[in-house]
């Protein structure tokens, strides 16, 4: 990247020729707008990044990559001199630190985002063409680059244009964004997807552990698997949007996944081609504004670059003509990295972008934001960005944070959203997923790139609830004084027909059905140091909505008692309770036989009546 790599002497043609045709092999067995169904039929994908996609919803803004293929392992001899076959071992070889931090952002996304199949191959592939490996490797051993990785600076001449977002923070530049760090975020992506992946309590786009993690999140972002051909060419266009970036990370993905090895922090060799170079593997093509190159790198620790000077334009190319009744051509969107544009030179960039307009935010209908723990809010926080006058601003990015004590996140778990505003000047946030964790919380809306008033939206978590109680047997619940209930109380909860899983149900031994006062004697559980409890709380059903409360006791009064079970939402069970004496063991007759119903003659009793 522009401003702090080593520049090397050109390769020799023959590397042009050998790249090309590795690129066109891999381009006609992993085309991006192409996948095989089950039956090996070919279908085109959809949803794929277009052309006009803005370039700041990418992950670096469109910036420069480094175009340089893997080593070439070929039977048979390959050209010796700058071809891909004559690499060395540290060509091949990842840093210990950088692949340290691939590994450790595939396990924490296999554990929060499992059903994405990120594989760290795809992380050191990314990592290979945005900063050759973190320069070779040269971090601190907390994974910090010892120097920052900054990119060009995306003024619309030559590359996108992006205007300063972070004042500088983290480019160091307060007029405009450069891609940051050994994964190039631009800051504006950087501040929503962001991640600590070394526990140091910062989020620093220059740490490999943080920005690998990041990138994991960012690729992992919709409900994407990359372990399918059509997904994984999404999420690779969308971090840049380019056909040569995709087939430049398919190869080095697909050449990781055949196996690499680990070298030592600072000893990985820098790639030499960059695709905003005059020529690389895709030959020469003409620059904007004029025939000059990008600025190449500058010397470690240097500012950001400045703007560059207008350069003569090609005489051998006719001006774009400006329609005459029009003071200044249309804004027109600039290049990609690696295209070229057949128009010709194109005059500045505007001056003011949409996101300069932006005067405030207004809620675009989102009210009585409500779920229930564990379950999808019905509906999407939606934002309208508006200019002083009220009229709606397209094409501007919008950040959604999830803020509180809360376990609520957007689908896939993210705590942070970036979207644009489309025509009509609103953004719909994702779906907002509750937590286990019941009460208020915030979803505050804010504009990326321009100090406005954020809009915040209040949301609550509600318990889960059930509908319906019942026991899953009618075993009658009996015991003797001071004795143990041979069985236990199992009942199931349901809502509306479904097993409840999850939902907090209450025990408590009541006076009677119509009395819910706490009994004080009869039967009871037991606590941790065996004392007599008549409520419990915190019980929760499970998957099927199962629930056995602990074994119940009889004190020494007899009766009948009830245990009455509530939850949330309604549902209420009495279980009756019966303590009494044991029924005596019946007495044998003199046969032998038993004669419970039998019992001793009365004696005679002695006259009261005097003799006649």
């Amino acid at each position: 990247m522009a401003a702090h790599f080593d520049r090397r002497l050109r390769k020799a043609a023959v590397t042009t020729t050998v790249a090309a045709v590795a690129v066109a092999a891999l381009s006609a067995s992993q085309a991006p707008d192409v996948t095989a169904d089950a039956n090996g039929r070919q279908t085109t994908a959809d949803n794929v990044p277009t052309a006009d996609t803005p370039p700041e919803q990418s992950a670096t803004g469109n910036s420069p990559y480094y175009t340089d293929l893997p080593p070439l392992k070929s039977p048979s001899p390959a050209p010796t001199i700058g071809t891909p076959a004559s690499r060395g071992p540290s060509e091949a070889g990842i840093p210990a630190t950088v692949l340290d931090a691939y590994k450790k952002a595939e396990s924490a996304l296999r554990r929060s985002k499992p059903g994405c199949n990120l594989p760290w191959q795809l992380l050191a592939a990314i990592g290979k063409v945005e900063s050759g490996q973190a320069r070779g490797g040269r971090v601190t051993a907390d994974g910090t680059t010892t120097s920052p990785i900054i990119g060009p600076q995306l003024d619309g001449n030559g590359f996108a244009l992006i205007k300063d977002t972070d004042n500088g923070v983290y480019d160091g530049n307060s007029s405009y964004d450069n891609a940051v760090g050994p994964m190039q975020f631009i800051p504006s992506t950087w501040a929503w997807a962001g991640r600590d992946g070394n526990t140091d309590g910062k989020e620093d786009p220059n740490n490999i552990y943080d920005a690998a993690l990041a990138a994991g999140h960012y690729l992992c972002r919709f409900d994407w698997d990359l372990s399918t051909q059509a997904d994984l060419n999404r999420a690779i266009l969308s971090y840049n949007n380019s056909q040569d970036y995709l087939h430049t990370v398919l190869s080095w993905l697909e050449h990781y996944r055949k196996g690499t090895h680990e070298i030592p922090d600072g000893t990985g060799t820098l790639p030499v081609d960059r695709s905003d170079d005059d020529t690389d593997v895709r030959g020469p093509r003409p620059q904007p504004g004029g025939t000059g190159a990008t600025p190449g790198p500058q010397a470690p620790g240097t500012p950001a670059p400045s703007p560059r000077p207008e350069k003569p334009e090609n005489p051998g190319k006719p001006e774009k003509p400006t329609p005459p009744d029009e003071s200044k051509p249309p804004a027109t969107e600039p290049p990609a990295p690696g295209t070229s544009d057949p128009s010709g030179p194109q005059t500045p960039p505007e001056t003011e972008t949409p996101t300069d307009t932006v005067h405030h935010l207004e809620n675009a209908g989102a009210t009585g934001l409500t779920a229930i723990a564990g379950d999808t809010f019905a509906k999407k926080i939606s934002v309208r960005a508006e200019t002083k006058a009220g009229k709606a601003v397209g094409k501007v990015r919008i950040r959604f944070t999830v803020l509180g004590d809360t376990d609520a996140a957007f689908t896939g778990g993210d705590k942070y959203a970036a979207v644009t505003t489309d025509a009509s000047g609103v953004a719909v946030a994702p779906a907002l997923v509750a937590g286990e964790r019941t009460g208020a919380f915030t979803v505050r809306a804010t504009v990326i790139g321009r100090t406005v008033a954020g809009l915040d939206y209040k949301a609550t978590v509600t318990e889960r609830v059930a509908d319906a109680l019942a026991r899953t047997d009618g075993t009658a619940l009996t015991c003797t004084p001071g004795g143990e209930f041979a069985g236990r109380v199992e009942v199931k909860a349901t809502h509306k027909g479904a097993a409840a899983e999850k939902v907090a149900v209450t025990a408590t031994l009541v006076k009677s059905a119509l009395d819910p006062t706490e009994n004080d004697k009869g039967p009871f559980f037991k606590s941790a140091d065996g004392t007599a409890v008549r409520t419990l709380t915190g019980l929760k059903t499970d998957a099927k909505g199962l629930l056995k409360l602990p074994k119940l006791y009889a004190d020494n009064t007899t009766g009948t008692f009830v245990l009455r079970l509530t939850t949330a939402g309604g549902a209420a069970l009495n279980v009756q309770l019966k303590v009494a004496e044991a029924e005596p063991e019946p007495t044998p007759s003199p046969s032998g036989d038993a004669s419970p119903d039998a019992s001793p003659s009365p004696s005679a009793e002695p006259s009261t009546e005097p003799d006649a």
